[in-house]
């Protein structure tokens, strides 16, 4: 039934826009930036919003759109009267300006479920489409770790002198990709990096994981940073809150840095530089 929905919705926006397609789209290609979302308008504009304005600037000779797959925050947005497409209306909408050629970059940290989703659903609309390609997210490969790291650690310094600790906080999830952060973790540690570290709120390693290293090297201090793309909920309420009470209580010391992975232009870069590897 919901194949017969997408079909249905496909052939009625083609009944009522194939006499107008759109001028922009004449290569008949597109990029579809598609993000989680946010309801945080400040770290929108400098994540969502800025990442999607640096794939124009790259790809100038594209039609560049967005798409959001949260559709809580979706559906908060529209009480506020702010309109964001899924990926299959986003789709639908390209499809319909004679768009034939489409390169979807997730804004993901992680290959897991929100992943899995991404596919089914292009999956319902490929059939309409020359080419449909999904790219990768942010943590995939051995290398795209390695540079993520780099990133991070020249981003927030800590002296360990100081006994100073980063404490880096992804969201996590119950799908095996969740070994990301541990591979991540661990790639830390190797590299030299023995007082940062990586937790997960609904995942592994755990938030007990970390308080255990960090006292078994004597930390004075943690510095709790976002492994997130925008710094919206659950940096604002579970790191920001939560986590930084429960440390508080464990004996340290805590600083919380409020900024989105998406904020940063090195991070920013490594998502752009996966479309550019498909060209």
């Amino acid at each position: 039934m919901k194949n017969v929905y997408y079909y249905i919705s496909l052939f009625l926006v083609f009944l009522c826009s194939a006499s107008c397609w759109a001028q922009d789209a004449v290569s008949g290609q597109a990029l579809l930036m598609v993000h989680f979302g946010t309801t945080y308008d400040n770290t929108r504009l400098k994540t969502i919003d800025a990442i999607n304005e640096k794939v124009r600037t790259a790809f100038p000779k594209m039609v560049v759109r967005e798409a959001y797959t949260s559709r809580i925050v979706m559906k908060r947005l529209a009480q506020r009267g702010v309109k964001k497409d899924n990926p299959t209306d986003a789709l639908l909408k390209l499809r319909s300006e004679g768009i034939r050629l489409v390169e979807i970059q997730p804004t993901y940290i992680i290959d897991g479920i929100e992943m899995d989703r991404l596919r089914r659903e292009v999956e319902q609309v490929r059939p309409f489409f020359d080419s449909i390609w999904v790219s990768t997210p942010l943590l995939y490969s051995v290398e795209d770790g390695q540079r993520v790291m780099e990133t991070l650690v020249n981003r927030h310094p800590a002296n360990a002198g100081k006994r100073e600790h980063v404490l880096f906080v992804g969201h996590g999830t119950e799908d095996p990709a969740t070994a990301l952060y541990s591979q991540l973790d661990y790639m830390l540690r190797a590299a030299g990096h023995a007082n940062y570290h990586v937790a997960t709120i609904e995942g592994y390693p755990t938030q007990e994981t970390a308080i255990q290293q960090i006292k078994a090297m004597k930390g004075k201090k943690v510095i709790l940073v976002p492994l997130l793309f925008v710094a919206g909920d659950h940096a604002n309420n579970d790191i920001a809150v939560e986590w930084k009470e429960t440390l508080e209580k464990e004996g340290f010391s805590v600083d919380v840095k409020l900024e989105g992975l998406g904020e940063v232009p090195d991070i920013q870069d490594l998502y752009v530089e996966k479309i550019k590897d498909r060209k």
